[in-house]
């Protein structure tokens, strides 16, 4: 059997932790920033983890991370 491929898009946005859980961004950062707060702002810098709901078909997509 071949090797799988990687999903290149989803190795940009998603990073594994040692723990094994799967960090990303928060969407809504690129532009029209000066309409949200900057309390919104702030959080939204913050890292956050994928659920576990996804985390099944983003480790398929991601077999060798």
């Amino acid at each position: 059997m071949g090797k799988m491929k990687t999903h290149k898009a989803s190795a940009k946005r998603f990073s594994f932790t040692a723990t094994g859980k799967l960090k990303r961004g928060h969407m809504s950062t690129r532009h029209n920033t000066g309409l949200k707060t900057s309390k919104r702002m702030r959080s939204l810098r913050k890292a956050a983890y994928v659920s576990a709901t996804r985390m099944h078909d983003l480790k398929r997509q991601l077999p060798y991370q």
